[in-house]
């Protein structure tokens, strides 16, 4: 074997082999941590309904709404620019893998995907974020708000797989796909050197802003690198939230759930420790809307991301792979979660400010919920937590064994 063989063998592994979910959820959640030491958090939500209060704006909706003008543009409000980036890291991995792929469904998958993002933008709105802001962050951050969404997202997930079923079973229009777009082989072959562009644009542009004197900027290059970052990982592991709620009830697999089990068992003993320290204040990723926003949001954000086809974070990745159905479900999503979060501020239901929460702000769905000032400090929230991942983790494996609870 020549010394080339060997270079390409190490491409072929990184950039082309699809990871384990366990390696992409190990990775992850050491990005999410590396997010924290810096003083911030992994959210999704809040950048899509910027993006929706910024159509909102341009169809003159806003007024209506009572949604105020965005004082930040797109490449620096914060978690616009973190969705940017993860969307951005995903394109780079499909076109290092030649994955990329300009993928066109049927006319009802369309539908599915509007309603899909619909449902999503409500149920987040109500639960305070996604299945990363409302879920993921909040079990990170110890706060029982996090399993509650878990708890309605589980039911949403089975809600949505029977309502889908019985779609697939009654209706029979646009399920015709259109014909392949087939992308020239001239290009596929130059598409590695294409997203080995973009990694080298990307690390050249968080270089620049952090060299600045604005320290604005400088925060932000950190979140243009490690969010992209995360979109890199996901697409190459497959990770996708809704999988880990969908599978179990689907097909009995469960690999993505356990994955997503071992990244909050690595990550919520380093988040506590950070929390410890005070590097962070652990109430930044804490929505208040512990519980009965938590579990509607959940069970509604459940029911859209069986619709849609995937997650906040999820379709944000396969956008960056070429899935139209992504796209279309996000433009909804964005749309109604600004549509929605407005009228439920202007029904006093949520929060004035979810972008700038203050400790232990109560709302009419919920609180800002953290274990440690619920129970007898953080060796009991640690027990908890670790019960909590366990109990999941046995129903996950009995099901993979029995497939007891599979609704097919």
């Amino acid at each position: 074997m020549s010394w080339s063989d060997g270079f390409k063998a190490d491409y072929g592994k990184i950039f082309v082999e699809e990871w384990s979910p366990f390696t992409g959820a190990i990775l992850l959640v050491l990005i999410v941590v590396a997010l924290m030491i810096n003083g911030l958090f992994w959210g999704v939500f809040g950048g899509v309904r910027y993006w929706g209060d910024q159509f909102n704006h341009l169809i003159g909706l806003a007024p209506l709404l009572g949604v105020p003008a965005p004082d930040e543009g797109f490449f620096t409000h914060r978690m616009s620019l973190m969705n940017i980036m993860l969307l951005l890291g995903a394109f780079a991995a499909a076109l290092m893998s030649r994955q990329f792929q300009i993928s066109r469904p049927p006319k009802l998958e369309l539908v599915w995907g509007a309603l899909g993002g619909t449902l999503m933008g409500t149920g987040a709105s109500l639960a305070g974020g996604c299945t990363t802001g409302g879920f993921f962050n909040p079990v990170l951050h110890s706060s029982p708000a996090g399993w509650v969404m878990w708890a309605g997202l589980l039911a949403g997930a089975v809600i949505g797989l029977k309502l889908l079923l019985w779609t697939l079973d009654h209706i029979e229009w646009g399920m015709v796909a259109p014909p392949t777009l087939n992308t020239p082989d001239g290009l596929v072959k130059i598409f590695p050197l294409i997203g080995l562009t973009v990694i080298v644009g990307v690390l050249l542009w968080a270089a620049g802003w952090y060299g600045s004197s604005d320290t604005v900027l400088v925060t932000r290059a950190v979140i243009v690198l490690l969010g992209f970052l995360i979109g890199f990982v996901m697409h190459r592991a497959r990770l996708c939230f809704a999988r880990a709620f969908r599978e179990p009830f689907m097909t009995a697999e469960g690999d993505m759930t356990k994955a997503v089990i071992l990244a909050l068992a690595i990550g919520i003993p380093l988040a506590a420790f950070l929390f410890e320290k005070k590097v962070i204040d652990p109430y930044i990723a804490i929505p208040p809307t512990f519980w009965i926003g938590s579990l509607a949001g959940g069970v509604i954000f459940g029911i859209g991301m069986i619709f849609a086809g995937g997650c906040a974070s999820g379709s944000l990745w396969r956008m960056g792979e070429g899935h139209l159905k992504l796209w279309v479900a996000m433009f909804f999503f964005a749309w109604m979660g600004s549509i929605a979060s407005a009228l439920f501020k202007k029904a006093g239901w949520t929060s004035p400010d979810p972008d700038n929460l203050e400790n232990f702000e109560i709302t009419a769905v919920g609180y800002q919920a953290f274990w440690p000032d619920l129970l007898p400090g953080w060796g009991w929230t640690l027990i908890v937590g670790g019960l909590l991942l366990a109990v999941w983790y046995a129903f996950v494996r009995y099901n993979e064994s029995t497939e007891k609870f599979t609704v097919l």
